[in-house]
């Protein structure tokens, strides 16, 4: 698209509307820069600890980002621009869902940020009232996750948050809860993935990761 401060184009150029645009609108482009900003300073943010919690794990600590307000805005800031380049701006979700317990941590600020309601996973006999369970596997053996029953009304665009995607498990028995309530699942939306543990393969929703993936993990001597 020609800046609007350039000479008027020549006379056998073809007409503006029949040209393809083959260039991202402006404010398209300022936004892929502004988010790729963002990411490189909330991945400098981040602390590393290897074999833990267990061997092999490189363990990405999140904490620092809410240690400090303005890192915390940028996490915001970021994930609400993701959301924007995955679905647009007139297809924002109507609820986002926060697993328990990492999710609560920026679940509730996003979906403030995006004008949407907040529902949280919470573990088996966390939450009061009627409630809709969903089991998923653990290394140790099962777990359960619920929902209250009227958290999502049928029909209602649901984003489910965390901040890591490891197995996959937790996020597909939440996946299954917002299905069971109605709610139409657009998506699983994470910081960070251990893209080495595969977990985005047990996931029936598109898988968006904001800061880059761990492809392996730690290498055994």
């Amino acid at each position: 698209m020609p800046d609007s401060t350039s000479s008027h184009p020549p006379s056998n150029r073809p007409d503006a509307t029949e040209a393809p645009q083959k260039r991202l609108p402006a404010a398209s482009s300022t936004g892929s820069s502004e988010l790729a900003d963002l990411e490189m300073r909330l991945r400098r943010s981040l602390r590393q600890y290897p074999d833990f919690p267990s061997p092999g794990i490189l363990f990405e600590d999140i904490l620092p980002i809410f240690a400090d307000a303005l890192l915390h805005t940028s996490l915001i800031r970021a994930l609400e621009l993701r959301v924007d380049h995955e679905f647009g701006t007139s297809s924002r979700p109507d609820v986002i869902v926060g697993l328990e317990a990492r999710g609560f941590l920026f679940g509730p600020s996003l979906a403030l940020k995006l004008g949407a309601g907040f529902v949280p996973v919470r573990k088996q006999g966390k939450l009061p009232g009627p409630t809709e369970t969903a089991a998923f596997e653990k290394e140790y053996g099962k777990d359960y996750f619920q929902m209250q029953k009227d958290g999502i009304k049928p029909g209602q665009r649901v984003l489910i948050v965390d901040d890591i995607i490891a197995t996959g498990g937790s996020a597909a028995a939440a996946g299954s809860l917002v299905r069971k309530l109605g709610g139409s699942l657009i998506g699983h939306l994470f910081i960070l993935e251990l893209d080495f543990l595969k977990g985005r393969e047990k996931l029936d929703a598109p898988v968006h990761t904001l800061l880059s993936s761990q492809k392996e993990g730690l290498s055994k001597k």
